[in-house]
């Protein structure tokens, strides 16, 4: 496959009306909030939608044009990528477009630009690269383990790909990793080549925090936008139950993603917040040019010590942004109005027009 030129985006952007732009991403994730603030920023918006999925874009009334497809895959469709083109989409990626499209298909055939770093995505599917960027940036992460049977203490184990955490699994030894390993073979939550892809990685106790960062290229300044947490099934479920009956039920906790809430965390710690986007944005820049354009998220843990372990990034919009489609407490200390990640990014889009900077903030 030959890799697209980025120069052969900026030569699509340069033929679109500028002055009738429409922001358009996949009918899933975090669109409902990238369509409405798009609409608050006065661009039209696009929705490309699973057939029987339209309905909550359709009574939210956030999105004016709907490309009704099969598949979500379909959105790499050389038809829909045209209808998108004809529309001067200008498309938002989050993590059921990077799931459905394929990073593949995202970085070698999907000719419509895109807003942020298309390269970038690679690195947050990839453990390997995502560990790397972070380690590269000295931000504190977890220990990692090469093989299952190195395993000495308690571990989390996680797999490639944006999941929402289905198929994550903690354990204290080899022989639980194989038993656990099973069960989710069993229920069809990982497939057998993705065992020896599974990242085992030191667990971390602490309070979660997933911290929302908007990196402007346009300002060169990374700001934070919001803070969530997550509601994971059946984990949280388990966890209300007395531990005497935890243990008799003999239940397997998952960690699958079901829902968010947002949360604020104390003034002191704001810091480190910044010190980490700050590091992670520079090295970034680096290794993967334009960097972490837009919208990132870090999601980390709290200790006891008052240190941030960051456990995993998105380099793209993340599902917890969803916790402020009107504001966060920091959003709006930043700009004192409503300001969602959606809005922020039609915000760094309308500005890129009218400063004529906008292939600085497309790929």
């Amino acid at each position: 496959m030959v890799k697209l030129n980025r120069q052969e985006i900026l030569n699509i952007l340069d033929g679109y009306d500028k002055e009738n732009l429409t922001i358009a991403t996949l009918g899933s994730h975090t669109s409902l909030h990238i369509l409405k603030g798009a609409k608050e920023e006065g661009f039209n918006t696009a929705v490309v939608c699973e057939k029987g999925r339209e309905i909550p874009y359709q009574r939210f009334k956030v999105a004016d044009e709907y490309i009704i497809v099969d598949k979500f895959k379909d959105i790499i469709n050389s038809e829909v990528q045209q209808k998108l083109r004809d529309m001067n989409s200008i498309v938002i990626p989050h993590g059921s477009f990077v799931a459905y499209a394929g990073l593949d298909s995202i970085e070698n055939d999907f000719h419509v630009p895109m807003f942020g770093n298309r390269d970038i995505l690679r690195w947050e599917s990839d453990r390997d690269l995502e560990r790397k960027l972070m380690n590269e940036s000295g931000i504190r992460i977890p220990n990692k383990y090469k093989n299952h049977l190195d395993i000495d203490r308690t571990v989390m184990v996680k797999f490639p790909g944006a999941r929402g955490g289905k198929g994550y699994f903690v354990a204290s030894s080899a022989k639980e990793f194989d038993e656990k390993i099973k069960v989710m073979l069993e229920r069809e939550w990982i497939e057998r080549e993705d065992i020896e892809k599974a990242h085992i990685e030191e667990y971390v106790s602490g309070c979660n925090y997933c911290i929302h960062y908007f990196y402007s290229a346009l300002n060169d300044e990374v700001e934070v936008l919001g803070m969530d947490s997550r509601y994971e099934s059946n984990i949280d479920g388990l966890v209300r139950i007395p531990a005497k009956d935890q243990l008799e039920i003999g239940l397997n906790p998952s960690y699958v993603i079901t829902g968010n809430h947002p949360v604020v965390m104390r003034e002191s710690l704001l810091p480190q917040v910044f010190d980490i986007g700050d590091k992670l944005v520079e090295s970034a820049k680096k290794f993967v040019p334009p960097g972490m354009n837009g919208p990132f998220c870090l999601q980390s843990l709290c200790t006891d010590d008052l240190e941030i372990v960051v456990f995993e990034m998105s380099a793209r919009t993340d599902g917890g942004s969803n916790t402020f489609m009107h504001a966060s407490a920091y959003s709006y200390l930043l700009f004192g109005e409503f300001m969602s990640m959606g809005r922020r990014i039609a915000r760094e889009i309308k500005n890129g027009v009218r400063e004529d900077r906008l292939n600085l903030i497309i790929t």
